[in-house]
């Protein structure tokens, strides 16, 4: 569902059209997800923010789920593949994206319910979540390419975190580039930090790009 979407058309000869769209998404109970896209002049920026004032130029997102296996009955954004407890059905993740107009990406995440004093490696991925773990695919990447020498955290997305004591956790990282256009959708967790390590979960992720 979406809601309050205004537009000012700017072949109607407004200068400087600004784009406004806010969205809430439900899967049952499971997932939310709030979207707003500023985009001022001729950018084709296209994405979320959740602030009511007018923000600068660029992308803004938040969105939260509970983990849900492949399958449930009540679809969730959010699936865990595990069987061992390291990422148990309704643990909550949520993830946030700030992108300025060609400028920085800020991604931060938050996590509940995950297993105390355990490492998780969590990585930004291209394609959506599936029922198959390599759903996925690959960790998206700012250079493309098929050397190991690019599986760096200047050159993806890393947000690995320790869970506390009460199972809690969080992370962010910070690139001075934007996303691609439709090219990362998700953030997977794995068992073990660091470049690889196997897919515990994986969240569908509405990321953005800004100019």
């Amino acid at each position: 569902m979406t809601s309050g979407i205004e537009r000012a058309d700017s072949t109607g000869g407004v200068a400087g059209a600004v784009v406004r769209r806010t969205a809430l998404l439900l899967a049952g109970a499971l997932a939310s997800v709030a979207i707003t896209a500023v985009t001022v002049g001729t950018s084709d920026a296209a994405g979320p923010a959740d602030s009511d004032s007018d923000p600068a130029p660029g992308y803004r997102m938040r969105t939260d789920a509970r983990f849900a296996p492949p399958g449930a009955f009540v679809a969730s954004a959010a699936v865990t593949y595990d069987g061992t407890g390291l990422v148990p059905p309704a643990a909550w993740i949520e993830v946030s994206q700030h992108s300025e107009e060609r400028g920085p990406t800020t991604v931060a995440l938050r996590a509940r319910g995950m297993k105390a004093g355990y490492a998780y490696g969590v990585h930004v991925h291209r394609d959506p979540c599936g029922a198959d773990p390599a759903a996925a695919g690959g960790h998206y990447q700012h250079r493309p390419t098929t050397d190991p020498a690019g599986i760096t955290p200047e050159n993806e997305v890393w947000l690995d975190f320790t869970a506390d004591d009460r199972g809690e956790g969080r992370a962010s990282a910070r690139h001075d580039w934007n996303f691609r256009r439709g090219e990362a959708a998700s953030v997977v967790l794995h068992a073990e930090p660091g470049g690889a390590g196997a897919r515990l979960a994986c969240f569908t992720v509405p990321f953005g790009w800004a100019g």
